[in-house]
């Protein structure tokens, strides 16, 4: 797939604007239909040496389903083709919370709203992917724009591992230096 290519999801064309993201489960990339913009993300099925996947898709949309009974703001969910292993879902434009942290900026404004996050998808028995790529904040909203959960198990939630992501600590600043090196590219 690439930039300005016309893919289909359910029998429906969609434009590539840009790649928005490469994540454990797929590529997710900013598309456009009918003069809307959308999240389109296309499962990969590359290996990741440090997290097991079933059927991606099948777990996407259940995923979703548990994400939203649970009470966890996250994009609706327009479309899942099964068969191109392709999900279509709301654009939630504005600023991750990596970005901000990247920028020296604090992210502490958000801990209410992510503490709340972490309180429902704890009660429901899940964890989310605190790693803050995956938290989009609009018009003064945190919003979970991942699918992604798991059972619930205390290592994995935001107190204990999400939060040493949330501003520059040690694991932030190494996060930084092995992305660098992965790519090769600047990173301030």
């Amino acid at each position: 797939m690439k930039t300005g290519e016309t893919v289909t999801a359910c029998g429906k064309a969609y434009r590539l604007i840009r790649l928005l993201g490469h994540g454990k489960g797929g590529y997710s990339w900013l598309a456009e239909a009918d003069g809307w913009e959308v999240v389109l993300k296309q499962i990969h099925h590359e290996p990741c040496d440090y997290y097991t996947f079933g059927n991606k898709i099948e777990a996407e949309c259940r995923d979703y389903e548990r994400l939203k009974n649970a009470g966890i703001r996250i994009p609706e969910m327009i479309t899942a083709d099964r068969e191109s292993e392709r999900i279509v879902k709301e654009y939630i434009a504005g600023e991750t919370v990596f970005d901000r942290v990247k920028s020296g900026r604090s992210a502490e404004a958000f801990f209410g709203q992510i503490r709340e996050m972490a309180e429902r998808a704890e009660a429901a028995g899940l964890n989310i992917d605190y790693f803050p790529t995956n938290f989009v904040i609009r018009d003064g909203l945190l919003w979970y724009i991942d699918y992604e959960c798991n059972e619930y198990m205390d290592q994995w939630s935001f107190e204990n591992w999400g939060i040493r992501y949330w501003s520059r600590t040690q694991e932030f600043e190494a996060y930084l230096k092995e992305q660098k090196q992965r790519f090769q590219e600047p990173i301030s």
